[in-house]
């Protein structure tokens, strides 16, 4: 903290860091803040403290090592980190997935979607006070993490899908664990919004707080509720349709106000979409078919050919050790992500390894609209703020 001079009779401003360690900033993020009283006059993002150089360490990773890293990007969306990067080696490739496999990639990434929103609803309902909805967030939550352990054998870095396909064929039983899920869950969702929608208090922390304008919002660059809480309907999922998406019917949520109760409202619009859209894939995945495509040399066999031959073990070993080398060229690919639209550059040598990788992160676009939603707004809002941008400093400080 210190105080900055000022000419005599002027207002005399203070210089206060919000952050690292500051429990709403939601990660290691830094927030240099100019106070006047409480009033906010500039905010600057300051990051860096949570450097882990994803993107160099995958340019010494073979194609399919570098999966693993993706996880760690949006540690809360891991699934969305690891579609968008096979989808762009797969594009990069030329491989054509099989319908089954692309179908249980939209089911899980969706339900992705779902635990990533309540994360957020949860960490965000508790930063202004409302402590029972964090636990009741973190309720459902819970049934989606044994959903992700049941399937992938990982509550969280999952590294689910793969180059090809998937990584390991769906245990039994498991489309009946989710529809069990799916039952009870809408329900909750009208719990959260009963105590908070028409909620006084949040009405005040949240209404008129943090306004993006549509045309600010544009110029940003930001994606995801953030633009579309000010009234942007662009959504990747419908602009670029990806893994079969085209064939699924869900709309995408708008509110033109542009303020913390806009993206919130949008958010648990998008998980009732979401909802839509899992219970229109658990319908049509087909309950048997090949869940990677026929690709030697560039996909391992299945789990059954490798427990039955001691060569296909040694073939899939010296393909995830020594990888594949795709021919030089390069691609971008987007995905909607929780938080916007996530994005992978992949640029290939004709090398076992990727000669760049480059991620557009949502959250690391739509950290720079917190200054303009925070300037002339109360301290006190910076952390209404913070929430509803729904940053992962994961993929911020990559």
């Amino acid at each position: 903290m210190a105080t900055i001079e000022t000419p005599a009779g002027a207002s005399q401003t203070m210089v206060l860091n919000m952050g690292p360690q500051h429990p709403s900033t939601h990660g290691v993020l830094r927030i240099v803040l100019e106070l006047d009283g409480e009033i906010v006059i500039s905010a600057r993002p300051h990051i860096g403290y949570l450097h882990t150089g994803i993107e160099k360490n995958c340019e010494n990773k073979t194609y399919s090592q570098a999966i693993t890293l993706t996880d760690r990007l949006d540690y809360l969306a891991p699934l969305s980190n690891n579609l968008c990067y096979c989808l762009a080696v797969e594009r990069l490739i030329g491989l054509e997935i099989p319908k089954r496999a692309q179908y249980i990639r939209v089911l899980l990434t969706e339900l992705t979607r779902v635990a990533s929103h309540l994360v957020w609803l949860g960490t965000h309902a508790i930063d202004l006070g409302a402590m029972t909805v964090f636990l009741y967030c973190f309720r459902e939550r819970e049934e989606i993490m044994r959903i992700f352990e049941l399937v992938s054998g990982q509550r969280m870095m999952t590294s689910y899908f793969r180059i090809g396909g998937l990584a390991l064929e769906p245990p039994p039983g498991w489309l009946e664990r989710i529809a069990r899920f799916m039952d009870t869950f809408p329900s909750h969702v009208d719990e959260y919004e009963t105590l908070l929608t028409q909620n006084r208090i949040w009405l005040a922390r949240t209404k008129g707080v943090g306004v993006l304008s549509r045309e600010d919002a544009i110029a940003l660059g930001v994606s995801g509720p953030t633009l579309r809480g000010s009234g942007v309907a662009y959504d990747v999922r419908k602009m670029f349709p990806y893994s079969s998406y085209e064939e699924f019917d869900f709309n995408v949520p708008v509110e033109t106000a542009g303020d913390c109760y806009a993206r919130y409202l949008v958010r648990v619009a998008e998980i009732r979409e979401s909802i839509k859209i899992i219970l229109q894939a658990m319908k049509i995945v087909p309950a048997a078919g090949p869940i990677r495509t026929e690709a030697p040399g560039i996909v391992p066999p299945s789990r059954e050919e490798m427990k039955t031959s001691i060569e296909g073990l040694i073939y899939h070993f010296k393909i995830f050790t020594e990888g594949f080398a795709p021919p030089p060229g390069e691609v971008y690919q987007c995905i909607e992500s929780p938080r916007g639209e996530l994005g992978f550059f992949v640029a290939s040598d004709g090398s076992a390894k990727p000669y760049r990788v480059k991620v557009r992160a949502p959250s690391f676009v739509n950290l720079q609209a917190v200054s303009k939603l925070v300037e002339g707004r109360l301290i006190a809002d910076v952390v209404a703020c913070i929430g509803t941008t729904d940053i992962v400093l994961g993929e911020v400080d990559r």
